[in-house]
């Protein structure tokens, strides 16, 4: 009972408004399952009340005990890393308008191409090339936070250990449920070499060389893959100078952070 006028202060879960009417919640401090669910009741039923739209809860893998009890409150999972799991709650009448969680994955392709006309190919030791013999170019995924053009030149590096001079975009490809459910954007990349001599990886490349653009669009696989193929055409006739990529540009966003804008420099100098 709450002695005369007094009113009861109701604990809650420590959280955070976001710019889209939802609460975010970072859990940090240990909890066992008896504690946080009356907290968690406490919590939903007054953001309910205050007219909050979804609620999120980021549970540590240290906390991973309370994901079932989320679930039974109606939390469902909306993505994960490896060392969390975000949970989320539309709370709301109105419809749910939550964004889903990251629907493509980025990769680059990497055009590298020396003075005599010879582009850097590799042969792979696993996935769907391995013992084909197709001669390929370096490829990869862009990492978290990281920008297209270096993550080429990160990739090359790598694979190769030749050091590159990013240059521009020449084309990208969208294709669908590449990677599990998920989408995928590739960028061909057009780099200058910086160094010549070949230092392969051993744990993912099987070999690697410089080979002539013209035997490297000719090799049978590029031929029948019209993929592959329209990608070599590309390429080659940016070898003959006849053909605009997209360069970075650096801009300023409206959150003051640095971002690329990629256009063609050829057609569009003034910007």
């Amino acid at each position: 009972m709450v002695p005369g006028n007094e009113v009861q202060q109701v604990e809650l879960l420590a959280g955070v408004e976001d710019l889209y009417g939802g609460i975010i919640i970072d859990m940090e401090k240990t909890m066992d399952s008896e504690a946080f669910v009356p907290l968690l009741r406490a919590s939903l039923s007054q953001w309910k009340q205050r007219g909050k739209r979804a609620v999120w809860i980021k549970l540590p893998i240290e906390l991973a005990n309370l994901v079932e009890p989320a679930v039974k409150e109606g939390f469902k999972y909306h993505h994960a890393e490896p060392d969390y799991v975000m949970l989320v709650n539309w709370i709301s009448k109105s419809t749910n308008s939550l964004p889903k969680n990251a629907s493509h994955r980025v990769g680059i392709s990497a055009f590298v191409m020396n003075d005599k006309r010879q582009v850097l190919v590799v042969q792979e030791k696993s996935g769907k090339f391995k013992g084909t013999g197709v001669w390929k170019f370096p490829t990869g995924v862009v990492d978290e936070g990281e920008d297209i053009s270096m993550a080429a030149i990160r990739e090359v590096k790598e694979e190769t250990g030749i050091d590159t001079e990013f240059v521009e975009i020449l084309a990208f490809r969208q294709s669908h449920k590449s990677f599990f459910t998920k989408s995928d954007l590739l960028f061909v990349c057009m780099l200058r070499p910086r160094s010549f001599d070949i230092q392969k990886q051993d744990t993912e490349i099987e070999a690697a060389q410089w080979m002539p653009v013209e035997e490297y669009a000719e090799q049978p696989f590029m031929k029948k893959h019209d993929s592959f193929s329209s990608v070599a055409k590309v390429c080659l006739t940016k070898s003959e100078k006849e053909y605009a990529g997209f360069s970075p540009i650096p801009r300023t966003t409206a959150s003051g952070k640095t971002s690329y804008l990629y256009f063609n420099t050829k057609d569009l100098t003034q910007l």
